[in-house]
């Protein structure tokens, strides 16, 4: 991590670590925390640095026997844009061979598998646009709760990729298959509030700038419960709900290691970056 501070006052703490802020002990007996992703640019992206500040964030609650649910949200404008392709270390991919490149692509998966696998319950709170890998971190958490004004979009086909993180099993079970075609395979579709709502996308629609406050609501409620009965029921639905989903999913990180060697990918990254329309050929 670039930069690390931790801040005591009474019973809360304040963990800064690079662009991941992590807050503890708020609400009913403060059982409840935050996770803030905030780069301060509006747009939020997910640099593969951020990966991994995002997945040690999760992490970090592991042994955290005090934290009841976990509230994650992004900036005030935006949740996340997704994966950053302007990032250095991310461009890098298109020179690294096979094997490492594998081995990267495991950033997005490892983050996502580390947020749904926390024993505590999590509620995602999305103002702005959450775009690609952001809808792959929100669709691993237990709850979304997304502002009215808010969208979103998931354009990795359009960028000659597959969506991936094990990101299509999970919208699966939240929207069936009809609804997961449209929202991955019409990449250049804006699924408005509403229209996640009606998806059942997302469970709750907030007031433009109120989805933290939203989110928070909800959070205290479920801190009110009790913490073990909820995190053994939390489990035993996950654990229902996914028990196919690495069988269904393992190849996906192949599946978009192979995307990312055709012109087409080439051709949708350069268009994207060129702010023009893409020109696809099957190659």
């Amino acid at each position: 991590m670039s930069r690390q501070a931790v801040h005591n006052n009474a019973s809360r703490e304040v963990c800064v670590a690079g662009d991941v802020t992590i807050e503890k002990g708020l609400g009913p007996e403060g059982r409840i925390a935050v996770v803030r992703f905030d780069r301060g640019d509006g747009i939020n992206a997910l640099s593969p640095e951020a990966l991994r500040q995002l997945t040690d964030a999760a992490r970090s609650f592991e042994d955290d026997g005090d934290t009841s649910v976990v509230v994650l949200t992004g900036g005030t404008k935006s949740f996340s844009a997704g994966f950053d392709l302007k990032d250095a270390e991310g461009r890098s991919r298109q020179t690294m061979d096979m094997g490492t490149l594998r081995r990267h692509l495991k950033l997005g998966p490892r983050l996502t598998r580390a947020w749904q696998e926390m024993e505590q319950v999590t509620i995602g709170a999305i103002e702005g646009f959450c775009v690609g890998g952001g809808v792959a971190l929100a669709v691993a958490l237990d709850f979304r709760v997304m502002a009215r004004d808010a969208h979103m979009r998931v354009p990795e086909i359009a960028l000659g990729m597959n969506m991936s993180w094990q990101s299509v099993p999970r919208m699966l079970h939240l929207m069936g298959p009809a609804r997961t075609k449209q929202a991955v395979i019409l990449a250049d579709d804006r699924i408005s509030a509403e229209e996640a709502y009606e998806w059942g996308l997302v469970e709750q629609v907030a007031e433009p700038g109120k989805s933290y406050e939203a989110a928070m609501a909800q959070a205290a409620k479920v801190a009110a419960q009790p913490p073990i009965s909820v995190a053994m029921t939390k489990l035993t639905v996950n654990r229902l709900a996914h028990a196919l989903d690495d069988l269904a999913s393992h190849m996906d990180l192949d599946q978009f290691a192979l995307a990312s060697l055709t012109d087409d990918h080439r051709e949708g990254v350069a268009a994207f970056l060129g702010r023009r329309k893409p020109r696809f050929r099957g190659r």
